[in-house]
Parts: C-alpha cells; structure tokens; sequence
C-alpha cells in the first residue's frame, strides 16, 4: 500500500495482522528483498505506538497487547525493532496483567484471557524482558 503496509487485498487498509502474515511469508520464503520501501513499512509499524505505550493495529484505534506480537515480530525481521520504545511498550503489557490472577488482557483494567496472556509473553520474550 502507499503508507507501506499490507491490507487484505490490493489498496485495502493496511493493518498489522496482515502485516505480519506477509512480511512472516516472505521471510520464511526468503523474499524480503520484493518489499519496496522497507522503511516505509518500519515507519508505519512504528507509528503504531500510542501514548499510552502499547501499540494498535491500524491508525485510529485503541492500543492491544495482541500487537506486541504481530508488531514487534515484524520489527524484528525488519531489524527496526529500535524505531519504538521498549520500555513504554513493556509498561503497557505489564499495565494490562491482571495482579490477582495474572493473565494479560488487551489492555490495562480489561479481563485478561488466554490469547493475550500469550501474545503479551511473546511481546515481552522479543523486548528481551523476559
């Protein structure tokens, strides 16, 4: 897309989870080099980090642990991990742990569940606070 990201079909919005799903692709299939603007795409990730720390999957929404995954990973396989911040990122995950139960939620005073226990531990593992 223009803005550098992925969408699910041609001109569609840009959004995280297929971000993750093509660049993953094309990493496992050792085509990195098709993608145009490289930085172009590492910008638009990075741009995903809100004030509160955490990160959304497309402009104009609420921060989700989920995307310290489908985010990070991708920065990871970028080599742009460094374009956010790590500790307001890590502040956000630990923000949305619950301390009576300790699962992840999506985000600070939600119920935590399963998906983002895992996806918040993911995020943490690739920060290297784990």
């Amino acid at each position: 897309n223009m803005d550098g990201g992925f969408g699910s079909m041609k001109g569609a919005e840009s959004h995280a989870g297929q971000v993750f799903c093509c660049v993953g692709a094309l990493s496992i299939a050792k085509s990195l080099h098709v993608i145009r603007h490289p930085d172009l795409l590492g910008w638009w990730l990075a741009e995903r980090q809100v004030d509160s720390g955490g990160l959304n999957g497309r402009p104009e929404k609420q921060a989700d642990v989920c995307y310290s995954w489908w985010i990070l990973s991708v920065l990871s396989i970028l080599g742009r991990v460094d374009w956010i911040s790590k500790d307001k990122l890590a502040g956000f995950i630990a923000k949305a742990q619950d301390p009576q139960d300790g699962g992840i939620a999506d985000r600070p005073d939600d119920m935590p569940d399963i998906f983002h226990t895992f996806f918040g531990i993911a995020g943490l593992s690739l920060l290297g606070k784990l």
